[in-house]
């Protein structure tokens, strides 16, 4: 009988959650604690939560605004939503080009003459390929708190992992999954770390030494855990949890292996030259601008340098080289400078999502124009990506109605408070433990680092030093309860769009992921004992 059972669809699963958080605005009482600004050293300033200050007020017990919910979400996650969708159609201007394919394909044949090498035999390409690729957005995620950009990089690594033999679930991985170890084992995340340490008056990223160690042993459990189900798909595929989702990227990946190089147009020569007058305006614009300047800042250093026209200068000769062999190569080029400019923009910049969907619309036109499509074309194409990415977006909206509900309801503040009462005289450890509990807890219905940091650290920070912890321990608990739940919770929009875009049903993907959950909790916990029982550098 229970084979008969049918997994409720994602859009049904979220409006339960709707559902079952509408029923707690009539059981939990309402409450509201007092804010205040707060100007940070960075000279921002974050809406803060006054220590004490909570006092119940009447609840709202939601009815029919479990349906309005939905209406409220799609507009406060409208930017993810028309993110998602320019990404999806810009990417699928370039799919049509088949360059992504040429190049997936030509990275498939240099791996197998990499293995002719013993040691790199003996330990696998694929598995030295994986932890590099890992590893590398993880910095990303630790330096920089990569996460909504991973969106972009999933219609790159889905494909990748599987032409190599794996699952879509590896694609995610490859990217997102290690995003998230690196924002849980942060060393100078601006968004978590910074603005943490900043409410709570700790000097900025200080601690980073045991920060770095906490890294290191969260990315060699975390790699592993990837490596080890690689291996178990890499020898049967069908023991994949989404095996039959795959069908749609294995066709694709048939289509892909009769992709061939088409020559260079005119249009992609002009559409170089377009763009290489761009990148001179634009490196004007920024650096002869001294507000503008690109400003790179690690830790409490910063350092401003020419980096636009060196970039600009880059792009100048291998355009040029890449012209000159293929069209395709030369749309590959635009993806590599567009992924560069992405990570210039974000640490130099202080890009966010707006700035970040343009940049890859204008990729996608590019790739459009350098192989020659009319704008009708263009234009069919853009809507064909869009129409096809159209799912993901409408889960990250119907996501948004979860956090409405709790906010109209007037109940999360209520839930803040009674987490926090429980730290109560249960000594320094206890303490430490349930900090790390209750922000795993509060990140399930507020993922946002940031925004969770405004609203726990003035409370969290005075009572660590009425217990003896110190606030750098504080921070971590916080630090680690925002990081590893990111990857589970269904209020997550970043999440919901990645397992949208990798077309991976989100219970299989929760079944996937559980027991790295569990792991990674654990390990937190673990790695949270060191900051009371011992005299670390900076705590």
């Amino acid at each position: 009988m229970l084979k008969n059972l049918k997994m409720p669809h994602t859009y049904v699963i979220i409006f339960y959650i709707i559902v079952i958080a509408a029923i707690c605005t009539w059981v939990v009482p309402g409450g509201e604690f007092e804010r205040q600004t707060k100007l940070l050293p960075d000279g921002s300033s974050k809406t803060i939560i006054v220590p004490g200050s909570f006092n119940y007020v009447d609840n709202s017990p939601q009815t029919w605004e479990v349906f309005s919910a939905l209406y409220h979400g799609f507009i406060d996650k409208a930017d993810i939503i028309i993110f998602i969708l320019l990404i999806g159609g810009a990417f699928w201007i370039m799919n049509a080009s088949k360059s992504i394919d040429v190049a997936i394909f030509s990275f498939l044949r240099f791996t197998k003459k990499l293995e002719k090498a013993k040691l790199i035999r003996a330990i696998g390409v694929n598995n030295i390929i994986i932890t590099l690729i890992m590893l590398l957005f993880s910095i990303f995620g630790a330096v920089f708190g990569m996460s909504e950009e991973t969106i972009a990089f999933v219609i790159i690594f889905v494909p990748l992992a599987v032409s190599m033999g794996y699952d879509s679930i590896m694609g995610v991985c490859l990217c997102f999954v290690a995003a998230g170890l690196g924002f849980a084992g942060a060393m100078l995340n601006p968004f978590t770390i910074g603005i943490a340490q900043g409410l709570s008056d700790v000097p900025l990223f200080t601690g980073i030494e045991y920060r770095f160690f906490c890294w290191v042993i969260i990315n060699i459990v975390g790699i592993a855990f990837v490596l080890r189900y690689a291996a178990k798909i890499k020898k049967d595929p069908t023991k994949s949890l989404v095996f039959n989702e795959d069908k749609y990227w294995r066709d694709k990946s048939s289509e892909s292996q009769q992709a061939e190089a088409v020559k260079t147009p005119i249009s992609a020569w002009i559409c170089w030259a377009i763009l290489l007058v761009v990148m001179i305006l634009f490196c004007y614009d920024f650096e002869m601008n001294s507000i503008r300047q690109t400003k790179f800042e690690i830790g409490g250093s910063s350092k401003i340098l020419p980096i636009i026209p060196i970039l600009t200068g880059m792009f100048a000769i291998t355009g040029f080289l890449s012209l000159r062999k293929s069209a395709q190569s030369f749309i590959l080029q635009i993806l590599m400078f567009t992924i560069f400019f992405l990570i210039v923009g974000v640490m130099g910049h202080k890009w966010f999502i707006m700035e970040i969907a343009t940049l890859f619309f204008v990729m996608g036109l590019s790739s459009g124009i350098a192989m020659n499509y009319s704008p009708n074309k263009i234009t069919k194409l853009f809507m064909e990506g869009v129409t096809d990415i159209m799912g993901a977006a409408m889960v990250v909206g119907l996501a948004g109605g979860i956090i409405i509900i709790l906010q109209e309801g007037k109940i999360i503040d209520t839930m803040l408070n009674s987490l926090s009462q429980t730290m109560n005289d249960v000594g320094k450890y206890g303490s430490i433990s349930i900090m790390y509990v209750m922000q795993n807890l509060i990140n399930i219905i507020i993922p946002s680092g940031s925004a969770k940091a405004a609203l726990t650290m003035p409370i969290m920070a005075p009572f660590s030093d009425l217990i003896g912890v110190s606030r750098q321990a504080t921070i971590m608990a916080y630090q680690f309860g925002d990081g590893f739940t990111n990857m589970i919770t269904p209020t997550s929009g970043i999440l919901i769009a990645v397992l949208g875009i990798a077309k991976i049903p989100y219970e299989k993907w929760v079944k996937w992921i559980t027991p790295l959950m569990i792991i990674l909790i654990v390990l937190g916990l673990l790695l949270l004992i060191p900051t009371v029982v011992m005299d670390l550098n900076g705590f």
